[in-house]
C-alpha cells in the first residue's frame, strides 16, 4: 500500500559507512514513500543491515544525510526517532507473558495503564494472538514468537517498521503464511515497511518495491515484476530467481539487429535490442520461458535441439538440463499439468527442441 503523489517519507542521499578501511555503504541515495512495502536484497555483506541499522540510528553515517518524515536524522538518537525494530532473533523476554513482551516497549510512554492494556489487546488482536497474552514465550511456536515480535515492534505506532531478515528462523511452509500476514498487518496499519532480507522469493512476495544490493551499492530499485522481467544487468538478473545466460555479439541481419550466440551455434531474435552491430552483449533467458518438445515446434523463431543430460521432479514443475552441441547446458523448467493426462515427458538421453520467444530474451550489456 503506497501514498501516491507524495513527497518520499524516507529519503537517503549519498550515504557512506565506513568500518577503519572497509566501506559497508558505498553512497547509497533512495527514496521510501509513506505506506510502501521496502524490501532492501542481498548476499551476506552487501550492506542492507548497515543500511536499515542507520535507519534506526544505531550506526551514523560516514558522509550523507538521512531524512526521516522530512526531518534530518543526524542529530536525532535513536530512541526518539520515529522508528522501531523487530529484530531477527525476535529478542523476547522469556520470563514475561506475551502480554508483558508487547507492552514492555509502552512503560514509557506517557499513558495509563488501562490505555496501555488496551493497546496490547489491540496489539495481539491484530496478529491473531488475543488467547495467547498469559502464555511465555517457550509456549509458542516459531510462527507465533515472531507474531509477538511484530506486536511488540507495532504496539509504539512507529511511522516506521524496519524488519531484519523477519522470516529467516521460520520453515519453508510456516515462512510461506507468515509472509501474507505481514503483508495484510501493513495494509491495515499503513505503516511504512522497510524489509532487509536475502531471500529473492521473500522479497518478490512481500514488497511494493525491491533495492538489490551488492557490495555496499545499490544495483536496481524497482517493482519485483521489473526486476524478474527486466533486471539491468548482469548481476541482477543472476541474483534474482534462476535465469539462463550466454555471451552473446550484436549482428546485422535482413530485419535489423539479432544476437550471434556461439553457446546456441544460432542467431536469437529478442525484442529489443539496444545495440550496434559488433557490440558484446549477454543474452539471458529464464527457464520457465523455455518451452521443451520432443518434436520441432513449427513456426519458432528462437529454436535449438539437444539432448536431456538431467531432469528433477518437484510435484508441481520439472527441471530439465538440456545439453547442446556446444556442450553448454540449458535449464527448462516445465509445469506438469500434462502428467496424468497421457502426456509423457522427456526422459534422461532423449534429444529434444527447446524454444522461446523474442520477447522472453533478455539483452544485456557487459
Amino acid at each position: 500500500m503506497v501514498a501516491e503523489g507524495h513527497k518520499p517519507f524516507i529519503r537517503i542521499e549519498a550515504v557512506s559507512k565506513h568500518f577503519g578501511g572497509f566501506t559497508a555503504v558505498d553512497g547509497v541515495s533512495l527514496d521510501i514513500m509513506k505506506g510502501e512495502m521496502f524490501a532492501l536484497l542481498g548476499g551476506s555483506g552487501c550492506g542492507k543491515t548497515t543500511l536499515l541499522r542507520m535507519l534506526a540510528g544505531f550506526e551514523d553515517p560516514s558522509a550523507g544525510r538521512i531524512f526521516i518524515d522530512g526531518q534530518d536524522m543526524a542529530a536525532i538518537p535513536p530512541y526518539e526517532r520515529p522508528v522501531n525494530m523487530m529484530f531477527q532473533s525476535y529478542a523476547l523476554f522469556p520470563h514475561m507473558t506475551v502480554e508483558a513482551n508487547v507492552g514492555y516497549g509502552l512503560k514509557y510512554e506517557s499513558m495509563s495503564k488501562p490505555e496501555r492494556m488496551r493497546l496490547v489487546r489491540e496489539m495481539l488482536e491484530l496478529v491473531q494472538l488475543q488467547d495467547f497474552g498469559a502464555r511465555k514465550p517457550h509456549q509458542l511456536s516459531g510462527g507465533q514468537r515472531q507474531r509477538v515480535a511484530l506486536a511488540r515492534a507495532l504496539a509504539r505506532q512507529p511511522k516506521l517498521l524496519l524488519l531484519d531478515e523477519p522470516l529467516a528462523a521460520l520453515d519453508k511452509k510456516l515462512r510461506e503464511h507468515t509472509q501474507f500476514e505481514i503483508m495484510n498487518i501493513q495494509q491495515r496499519t499503513g505503516i511504512t515497511f522497510v524489509v532487509v532480507t536475502h531471500d529473492q522469493e521473500e522479497a518478490m512476495t512481500l514488497a511494493d518495491r525491491i533495492a538489490v544490493m551488492d557490495k555496499g551499492v545499490i544495483r536496481q530499485v524497482g517493482p519485483p515484476g521489473d526486476i524478474y522481467e527486466r533486471p539491468n544487468s548482469r548481476f541482477v538478473a543472476g541474483f534474482i530467481g534462476s535465469i539462463n545466460m550466454f555471451d552473446a555479439d550484436a549482428v546485422k541481419d535482413g530485419q535489423g539487429v539479432a544476437l550471434s550466440v556461439p553457446a546456441l551455434g544460432c542467431v536469437i531474435r529478442a525484442a529489443d535490442i539496444a545495440a550496434s552491430a559488433g557490440d558484446r552483449l549477454s543474452l539471458a533467458v529464464r527457464p520457465e520461458k523455455i518451452t521443451i518438445s520432443r518434436e520441432r515446434p513449427a513456426n519458432a523463431v528462437n529454436c535449438v535441439s539437444g539432448a536431456v543430460k538431467d531432469m528433477a521432479y518437484f510435484g508441481k514443475d520439472s527441471l530439465f538440463r538440456v545439453e547442446l552441441p556446444s556442450g553448454a547446458l540449458v535449464s527448462v523448467s516445465s509445469v506438469n499439468h500434462a502428467r496424468g493426462h497421457g502426456t509423457q515427458m522427456p526422459d534422461w538421453g532423449e534429444r529434444v527442441w527447446l524454444s522461446f520467444e523474442p520477447s522472453t530474451a533478455i539483452v544485456l550489456k557487459v
